[in-house]
């Protein structure tokens, strides 16, 4: 196993683990982490998007390249759903963004962190391991 691949496992790994905590921190009623009280609309895209990618790109990653899991196009596939789930990371970081205005709520209080950048670790870090996976794809390094 080269480097590179090594790499991509590791970068998985730790993609499920931002999946997994952006659910915990923002799936409760309880109006999550951040400034502001966000919909469940958000996170449950990017909750189904990152499980989809996740569950897919393992199997990619595993598959022969003679079965349909191990395919380029299961391996695309795979990549737009981490690429959902990346989108829909950076959207739920706007939560962070001060209210302006004279009538503006205050922020919620986030009780994991004194501020977004755990957020912004985490799905920033999300961002350039996803430009990873589709390098390692394109380079067929994966």
């Amino acid at each position: 196993m080269s480097t590179e691949e090594i790499v991509v496992y590791v970068l998985t790994a730790l993609a499920a683990v931002v999946v997994v905590l952006t659910r915990l921190r923002l799936g409760r009623g309880s109006g999550g982490a951040g400034r502001l009280s966000m919909g469940r609309g958000l996170v449950d895209v990017h909750t189904v998007a990152g499980g989809l990618a996740l569950v897919s790109w393992v199997a990619f990653l595993v598959a022969s390249e003679d079965t349909f899991l191990g395919s380029s196009t299961f391996g695309i596939l795979s990549l737009a759903f981490w690429w959902v789930t990346v989108i829909a990371g950076l959207l739920i970081l706007v939560r962070w963004r001060r209210p302006k205005g004279r009538h503006a709520s205050d922020g919620a209080a986030d009780s994991w962190s004194d501020g977004p950048g755990l957020s912004i670790l985490a799905h920033v870090g999300m961002l350039v391991g996803v430009c990873i996976f589709t390098w390692a794809y394109l380079t067929s390094v994966v």
